[in-house]
């Protein structure tokens, strides 16, 4: 069967790498708007509307535009802005987070797609949530290291070109304590308390680490290093995407130094524990062109398709 996909937004830097991952496949026609045409909304209406599968690579406002734009009950959108993570009636598009995830993205024909430094946040936290060895009402801090190109195509253009010598080191931002990823990161991990998130943009094209201190002195009564591990392990089993690291990782630790981009140019997710015996660092790496944002959007789309789910990935 020949599904048709439509991209909105497909000049943008996620849109052009959804484009990248269809590419080879036999089963999707995608169905292409004329670059003159762009900003035309009878087009963008009538390619939305022909669509089984339409993403959505847009600000927030153009995305809530293009979903009043789709009349045809059978076309599923798979909205990669920010606005409607959070909203009801739109499943979130990370099958691995619970049981029963996948069941909801098969039937929902609203996915609303995670970003890439909330996806590294929920990934670790939810299962240390759901297992009780992370209070939600626990106060949380995290910092995310990312790779410029998360920042789009001004950004990307602005590193390459050189020239500028604050570009040489690492910017830390969201300074305003406001990121758009935070409600996400509260909605989809059940905290109750949104964690202070400090990211920062260097120097390199792509790769993202994110990175959650933890005292063990404010964890339920008895909780180890270990049990943070086994409870990862026991949640990911299984899961074809996401590899848990043994705990103090041996490799990490006879270089010192962490690889925030060892995971480039795939859609898998690696999560870390170290620790001592009374403090533990969470860490959870990832492609941000890839599981942070385009490559989690096709594996949604093949998991609402029912297809092979790392089809083209």
């Amino acid at each position: 069967m020949t599904y048709s996909v439509f991209v909105d937004g497909q000049e943008g830097t996620t849109g052009l790498r959804i484009h990248e991952y269809l590419a080879e496949r036999s089963d999707v026609e995608v169905l292409r708007i004329a670059p003159e045409l762009r900003k035309d909304a009878a087009e963008r209406a009538r390619l939305l509307n022909a669509a089984d599968v339409a993403f959505l690579c847009l600000p927030d406002a153009a995305a809530r535009e293009a979903v009043a734009l789709v009349r045809n009950p059978g076309t599923c959108i798979i909205d990669a802005s920010t606005a409607h993570r959070t909203l009801p009636g739109w499943a979130f598009g990370l099958p691995e987070l619970v049981p029963g995830q996948r069941a909801q993205l098969r039937a929902s024909k609203r996915i609303a797609n995670p970003g890439c430094h909330a996806s590294a946040f929920i990934l670790l936290l939810r299962p240390l949530v759901d297992a009780g060895l992370v209070p939600a009402a626990l106060p949380l801090s995290a910092t995310s290291i990312t790779g410029y190109s998360g920042g789009g195509k001004k950004m990307i253009e602005q590193y390459q070109a050189g020239g500028e010598p604050a570009l040489t080191s690492p910017r830390p931002y969201g300074l305003t304590l406001q990121h758009k990823h935070l409600p996400e990161m509260v909605a989809h991990t059940g905290l109750q308390v949104a964690p202070v998130f400090m990211p920062i943009v260097s120097n390199f094209y792509k790769g993202l680490a994110v990175t959650v201190p933890l005292h063990l002195s404010q964890l339920p009564a008895g909780t180890t290093p270990e049990a943070l591990h086994a409870a990862l392990v026991r949640h990911y089993a299984g899961e074809r995407f996401i590899r848990v690291l043994p705990l103090r990782d041996a490799d990490t630790l006879e270089h010192g130094f962490f690889d925030v981009q060892a995971c480039n140019d795939t859609n898998r997710v690696d999560l870390c524990v170290f620790a001592n015996d009374k403090q533990a660092l969470l860490m959870a790496r990832l492609d941000n062109l890839g599981k942070g944002a385009s490559g989690a959007a096709v594996q949604a789309m093949n998991v609402h398709l029912g297809v092979d789910e790392g089809l083209g990935l």
